[in-house]
C-alpha cells in the first residue's frame, strides 16, 4: 500500500526557525536522511544562508542547522504515497508538531519548504500570532523554475525579524 513514515526531527536546545517539509521522499527514506536526493537543492541552500561550507557528512549538516538555532522536520509522519510525489500523498497523519513547538517557546518563525507542507501544516495544526510563518519555494528539484539564486532571496526572508 506504499505507507512511507518520516524520521525524527532535527532540533537542538534552542530553536528559533522550524522549517517543515511533507515527508522524506524515497531517496532520502532509501538513504534515511532528510533531503538525500542528489539534486535536491537543501543542504546547498541552507550552507549558503547561513554562510557555512556545506559539510560533506549527514550529521555535519544537521549540526549545521542545530548551531544556527533550526530544526527541521515534516509534517507528515506517515501517510499513503507511491513514489516521491507530493501530489500523490493521502491518507496523511501528522507528526507532533504542536510538541515540539511547546517544547521551544523560542520559536518565532515556521518556514514551509513548498505548499503540500504548508497545506498539510493548516489542515493538522492551528497558528499562533507569535509565530511567523513562510511558505518558500520547494528546494526539489521537481520545482526546477527556481534557481539557487532566486530560491536564496526568497528563503533569506526567514532570518528577518
Amino acid at each position: 500500500m506504499n505507507i512511507k513514515q518520516s524520521f525524527a526531527p532535527i532540533e537542538g536546545r534552542e530553536v528559533r526557525i522550524l522549517i517543515l517539509g511533507s515527508m522524506p521522499g524515497d531517496a532520502s527514506i532509501a538513504a534515511g536522511q532528510y533531503y538525500a536526493h542528489s539534486r535536491n537543492r537543501f543542504w546547498p541552500l541552507m550552507a549558503t544562508l547561513l554562510g557555512c561550507t556545506l559539510p560533506v557528512d549527514y550529521e555535519a549538516r544537521c549540526r549545521m542547522l542545530q548551531e544556527h538555532g533550526i530544526a527541521l522536520w515534516d509534517v507528515a509522519g506517515s501517510a499513503v504515497r507511491p513514489g516521491s510525489m507530493d501530489s500523490a500523498m493521502r491518507e496523511e497523519r501528522p507528526n507532533d508538531i504542536a510538541g515540539l513547538m511547546a517544547r521551544h517557546p523560542e520559536l518565532r518563525v515556521v518556514v514551509f519548504n513548498g505548499q503540500k507542507a504548508k497545506q498539510l501544516f493548516d489542515r493538522f495544526f492551528q497558528r499562533f500570532p507569535e509565530v511567523r510563518y513562510l511558505p518558500m519555494p520547494s528546494t526539489s528539484p521537481a520545482n526546477a523554475s527556481f534557481s539557487m539564486a532566486r530560491l536564496a532571496e526568497r528563503w533569506k526572508a526567514m532570518f528577518v525579524a
